[in-house]
């Protein structure tokens, strides 16, 4: 059967979104999903400037919770509702990040690297001074200090994010580029029993695949690795289950017989037609 599970969605209660949760879901059930999880963005020390107040991705969790709760309830008979959250990993937050998880009973965690070093890889003065292929560099690098530092997730999320904004996005990237970090991260993860996530959102930024990359994803599958969830990164309801046959295609031809859901934080298989 296709995929109808999206793993990967924002609503009003993450600082980039505007539309309420049941929203959402009224949406999610119309387009047919079956189960889909909210993932909030919570980015603790998120850098400051003129266009982002310090508090911007900052999740009230508990009100959060409340209105989730109140929907679940709710929508039961028509679709399952999960509760999750997106954390913007930085190397020194790892002790705030597991008090954090262990704070809540999440039934998913997505790991993501929003800010390289104090940046966000966002904006262009990321890649200021330096070629792009430098920046991206930097930003793998930077997944990597995050890995050896917290394991408290279930899947990383758009593990090349920082190509959708660079100056050429994926023009001339490849995953040859990167193979020795992508390798070492790719084999770190499978080393915690962790997942990937294959996020369709990079397509509506004008990428040529989703993140990461299938030559990413067909390598970590060639190294074992079975838990890939799927999600459109939907700030939108329009954008739910977004290239989600786009991205069947891919996991079938990288090698995947299956996509990955998480309930209570415990992975569920969904065999792909």
């Amino acid at each position: 059967m296709p995929i109808t599970a999206d793993f990967h969605m924002h609503s009003s209660h993450s600082g980039d979104g505007n539309t309420p949760v049941e929203q959402m879901i009224q949406e999610a059930v119309r387009s047919g999903m079956t189960q889909i999880c909210f993932t909030e963005h919570q980015d603790f020390d998120y850098p400051e400037s003129p266009e982002i107040p310090p508090d911007f991705f900052l999740l009230n969790t508990d009100a959060y919770l409340r209105d989730l709760i109140g929907c679940q309830t709710k929508y039961a008979g028509s679709i399952r509702v999960g509760f999750g959250v997106e954390l913007g990993l930085q190397p020194h937050l790892a002790q705030i990040h597991t008090r954090y998880i262990r704070s809540f009973d999440f039934d998913f965690v997505i790991a993501s690297s929003h800010v390289c070093h104090g940046q966000d890889p966002y904006y262009p003065a990321f890649y200021q001074g330096r070629s792009e292929e430098e920046a991206y560099r930097d930003y793998f690098s930077s997944i990597l200090e995050n890995l050896r530092l917290f394991q408290d997730f279930d899947v990383y999320g758009h593990l090349d994010y920082v190509v959708r904004y660079g100056p050429d996005k994926d023009t001339h990237y490849t995953y040859q580029t990167y193979q020795d970090i992508f390798d070492q991260i790719l084999m770190l993860l499978l080393e915690k029993g962790k997942g990937l996530e294959l996020n369709t959102g990079g397509l509506k930024h004008g990428l040529r695949e989703p993140n990461p990359c299938s030559a990413v994803l067909k390598r970590y599958r060639s190294l074992g690795g079975e838990i890939i969830t799927v999600g459109s990164d939907a700030h939108v309801p329009e954008s739910i289950g977004s290239s989600f046959a786009r991205a069947e295609d891919i996991l079938k031809e990288c090698g995947f017989s299956y996509y990955t859901t998480f309930h209570h934080r415990v992975p569920e298989y969904h065999k792909l037609t």
